[in-house]
């Protein structure tokens, strides 16, 4: 048991095995994509404000929340596991950062889907039958808010260290690959707002998270010849 570490990762890197991971993950943040352009392709009201508004530009089918539902819930999970993938690069050597880095993924696979992406697609449904807006809020705050909190909080712990343990050089890729993240393909899918209320920036908007993971996986995949 001396070539495994405490969650029996061999301490050897398994470079096919990373590879696998990672296209594995790749097909899985193109999964969520579709699942997040199908749900957000459409029009906010402009007479809206806040959550109202952002929920009247998916005002989608039912049949195409409940596509969104599935294929994030799938897609979210399938992702989160194969981060696992990155784990693999630095749990042996930078074990402090492997243990926070677990916890993250476990948060992501916990709270992705069933806490973040549902209640976004149960909010856009029960918008579209007319829900009032007194009782949309509220089911945000009660229901939907206490997962979405849990999310993010995983996330940052998530992010902050893989950012980290790239930015230090503590895995076999070169510094520079830490732009491979979440935050940088999320942020420049936010970049296209400066297009205005149009279906397809708010079909991307929608997907940020998709865009980012797409981002992360196909950086990962095509830097990896740069890899000690």
């Amino acid at each position: 048991m001396t070539d495994y570490n405490d969650v029996g990762i061999s301490r050897q890197l398994d470079w096919p095995r990373i590879r696998h991971l990672f296209r594995l993950g790749l097909f899985a943040a193109l999964t969520t994509l579709i699942g997040d352009l199908l749900l957000g392709w459409g029009v906010e009201n402009e007479t809206l404000s806040g959550l109202p508004r952002m929920l009247s530009a998916y005002a989608a089918s039912d049949g195409r929340i409940l596509a969104s539902a599935l294929l994030g819930l799938f897609g979210l999970t399938l992702e989160g596991l194969c981060y696992f993938g990155i784990y693999r690069l630095f749990a042996e050597r930078a074990p402090r950062y492997a243990h926070a880095y677990r916890a993250g993924i476990l948060g992501y696979v916990i709270f992705g889907g069933c806490g973040f992406h549902l209640p976004v697609c149960a909010m856009a449904f029960l918008a579209r039958h007319g829900l009032e807006e007194s009782l949309l809020l509220k089911y945000a705050a009660y229901f939907a808010l206490p997962g979405f909190a849990l999310f993010w909080v995983f996330f940052l712990v998530l992010e902050i260290t893989q950012i980290r343990v790239f930015a230090k050089g503590l895995t076999p890729y070169p510094k520079g690959c830490w732009v491979f993240s979440l935050p940088v393909g999320m942020a420049a899918a936010m970049l296209v707002n400066v297009f205005g209320n149009q279906p397809w920036v708010n079909a991307l908007s929608c997907a940020w998270i998709g865009v980012g993971n797409v981002w992360m996986f196909a950086g990962l995949l095509a830097a990896m010849k740069k890899a000690r």
